[in-house]
C-alpha cells in the first residue's frame, strides 16, 4: 500500500522515538511534517529530513497531511483532536487519551462521526507475548478469568526537571497512571470489561512528587472478577502482567523498557499440564501499532483497539485519580 502521509506533532523524548521508527522502518506511514514549538527539535526534524512547523494549524491546512500523530502533553488532548477532526486528519494519539469519560466520549465520538480513524499509543497490545495472551483469552483458551495482577514501574521521572509536565499534578495524577499505569488498564479492560469500582493508596514515599510516587490500585469489574495495578514511579524498571483463568494462566515479563525492547519471560500453567517458561525475542510493538493504524487509515483492515475500550479505559483513570485522592472505594461511572 502507499505510505499514509503525516504529522508527527511534538517531538521530545516519544515523539522523537517514534519518527526515528517510522523515517527508518515503516513502509506504511511517512512523516511528512513535524509540529514543535520548542527550539531543541529543530536540528532533529533537520536530521530526519522533516519540515518542522511550530504550529499545528500550520499542518492541518496541508492538502498532503492526511494524518497527525499526536506526542503531547496530555491536557493538549482534547483540542488538539478536535482541530485535526475539524480538518478531516485522521488521528494516533498518545496515551492517556482523556483525563475524564467525558472527553474521551467527545474524542472518540468525533472521529467516529467523520469516519475517521482514531488510534491510541497503547502499544502494549502489540508485543507478541501479550497479543498471543489477548487472543488465547479470546478463544476461552483460559477459562472463565478471574483476576489480573500488573505492575509497569520505572524511576525514569525521579530526575526530571521540577517544572517538566510529565510532574505537573493536573497534567499527570495519581503516581505513575497516566505513564504506565494507563496501559496496563488498558489491557485490564480489554480482558476483563468496564470497571465497576475501585480503591487505591497513593503516597510520596521516595520523592517530593505532589502527584505521588507509589501507588497500588485494587479494581472490580462490571462482569465480575479483579485487577491489581501498581504503577510507581520511584524504583528500577519492572513490567509485568499477568491474567489468571479457570482454564489456565499466563505471566508476562518485559526484560527492557519498550523504549529499547529486549524481550518477554512468558511463564504460562495450562490446567493439568506442567508449568512451561519461554524467552521471546524483541519486537517493535512501537512500531507493529502505528502500522496498524496506517492500515486502518487504508481501509485494509480495522484499527484494534475500539472506541468502546478507549472510553472504558479512561473511565476507569477517572476513578483511579479520584480513589487516589480521596483513599476511599470509588465508582467507575
Amino acid at each position: 500500500m502507499e505510505p499514509v502521509k503525516a504529522a508527527i506533532v511534538g517531538l521530545g523524548w516519544w515523539g522523537r522515538k517514534m519518527t526515528q521508527l517510522v523515517q527508518s522502518r515503516s513502509d506504511r506511514l511517512q512523516f511528512i511534517r513535524a509540529v514543535e514549538p520548542d527550539p531543541a527539535g529543530r536540528d532533529f526534524a533537520a536530521t530526519e529530513g522533516i519540515p518542522l512547523s511550530t504550529s499545528l494549524d500550520d499542518v492541518l491546512t496541508d492538502s498532503d497531511v492526511e494524518a497527525v500523530i499526536l506526542a503531547t502533553p496530555h491536557r493538549l488532548h482534547g483540542e488538539q483532536i478536535a482541530a485535526a477532526a475539524a480538518a478531516g486528519k485522521h488521528i494516533f494519539c498518545e496515551k492517556p487519551l482523556a483525563l475524564t469519560k467525558a472527553e474521551a466520549e467527545k474524542a472518540v465520538e468525533l472521529c467516529r462521526s467523520k469516519s475517521l480513524v482514531l488510534g491510541m499509543g497503547h502499544e502494549r497490545r502489540f508485543e507478541p507475548p501479550m497479543a498471543d495472551l489477548l487472543a488465547k483469552a479470546a478463544a476461552g483458551e483460559l477459562g472463565r478469568l478471574l483476576q489480573v495482577e500488573a505492575n509497569f514501574s520505572h524511576d525514569r521521572f525521579m530526575t526530571l526537571a521540577k517544572d517538566n509536565w510529565r510532574l505537573d499534578p493536573e497534567q499527570a495524577p495519581a503516581a505513575g497512571m497516566t505513564a504506565t499505569g494507563i496501559h496496563v488498564t488498558d489491557l485490564s479492560v480489554q480482558l476483563m470489561g468496564p470497571a465497576k469500582d475501585v480503591r487505591v493508596i497513593c503516597e510520596s514515599l521516595a520523592s517530593d512528587m505532589v502527584q505521588g510516587d507509589t501507588l497500588s490500585a485494587h479494581v472490580h469489574f462490571v462482569g465480575g472478577g479483579s485487577a491489581y495495578i501498581a504503577p510507581t514511579l520511584a524504583t528500577p524498571f519492572y513490567s509485568r502482567f499477568a491474567v489468571f483463568g479457570t482454564e489456565g494462566w499466563i505471566d508476562i515479563r518485559d526484560k527492557a523498557h519498550v523504549e529499547a525492547p529486549d524481550g518477554w519471560i512468558v511463564t504460562r500453567g495450562m490446567k493439568d499440564m506442567p508449568i512451561e517458561t519461554t524467552d521471546v525475542p524483541a519486537a517493535e510493538p512501537v512500531l507493529d501499532n502505528l502500522n496498524a493504524f496506517a492500515t486502518a487509515v487504508r481501509g485494509e483492515a480495522p484499527y484494534p483497539i475500539t472506541g468502546e475500550d478507549m472510553v472504558n479505559n479512561i473511565a476507569l483513570l477517572e476513578a483511579i485519580v479520584l480513589s487516589a485522592k480521596s483513599g476511599m472505594v470509588e465508582t467507575v461511572k
